[in-house]
C-alpha cells in the first residue's frame, strides 16, 4: 500500500513575491489586465538602456496621481521605447518617496496608486531643472558615459566584497557590514537630493 508522498509536486514553489503583508515593502505589482509575471529579471524583456527612475516617477506624479505601471507606460512611451524600467525598479522607488514624505497612497480602482505630498510637489519646484528629462530617447541611446561605467564597476566590485564577507565573515562581520551597505543605500540617495552634487 503506497501513501501519499510527503512532498507533492508544486509544495516548494517560491511564495508570490508581489507582496510582503507586514513589512515596509507592502507593495501590489499592478502588472495591468491580462498581464502575468514576476517582476525583476524573468519579467518581460526591457529597454536596454535605463534613466533616473526617481526623477522619472517625481515628474510624471507632478502631473497627475499614478500607479507603478502606469507610471511605466509612460517612460517606455515618453523615451519611444528606449527605456522600460521593470516594477522591480519603479516600486523601490516609490518606496523611497514616500519614506521621504515626497509620496503617498491610496487605493484607487483596486489599485495602489501614488501622488505627490505637498512637499514632493515643492521639491519638484525646487529642483525641475536637476531633474531634467530623464526619459530623453537620444540620451538614452546614447548609452553610458564613463562616469556611468566607473559606478558599474564600483558596484561590481562591492558586490564581490558583500558576497566573501557573507561566505567567510563571522556573524559579527556580517553584522557590522549590513550596517556598511545600509549607510552606503542612505547616502546614494542622499546624493540624489543635494543640489551641488
Amino acid at each position: 500500500m503506497h501513501s501519499t508522498p510527503p512532498n507533492p509536486a508544486g509544495q516548494h514553489r517560491h511564495p508570490r513575491r508581489g507582496r510582503r503583508p507586514g513589512g515596509p515593502r507592502d507593495f501590489d505589482w499592478d502588472l495591468g489586465p491580462g498581464r502575468t509575471g514576476r517582476p525583476g529579471p524573468r519579467g518581460p524583456r526591457r529597454g536596454r538602456k535605463g534613466g533616473d527612475v526617481r526623477a522619472a516617477a517625481l515628474l510624471l506624479l507632478d502631473e497627475a496621481p499614478a500607479h507603478g505601471y502606469h507610471l511605466i507606460q509612460q517612460i517606455a512611451a515618453r523615451s519611444e521605447g528606449a527605456w522600460t524600467p521593470s516594477p522591480g525598479s519603479i516600486y523601490p522607488v516609490l518606496q523611497q518617496l514616500e519614506d521621504e514624505g515626497f509620496v503617498e497612497f491610496e487605493r484607487v480602482d483596486g489599485r495602489k496608486t501614488a501622488t505627490l505630498t505637498d512637499e514632493g510637489k515643492s521639491y519638484v519646484e525646487e529642483h525641475r531643472e536637476a531633474l531634467g528629462e530623464p526619459w530623453n530617447p537620444e540620451q538614452l541611446r546614447r548609452g553610458g558615459d564613463a562616469e556611468s561605467t566607473a559606478l558599474i564597476t564600483s558596484l561590481k566590485t562591492l558586490s564581490a566584497a558583500t558576497r566573501q564577507v557573507m561566505t567567510v565573515g563571522t556573524p559579527a562581520q556580517q553584522a557590522k557590514a549590513v550596517d556598511v551597505v545600509n549607510e552606503a543605500r542612505r547616502q546614494l540617495y542622499g546624493l540624489l537630493a543635494d543640489d551641488d552634487a
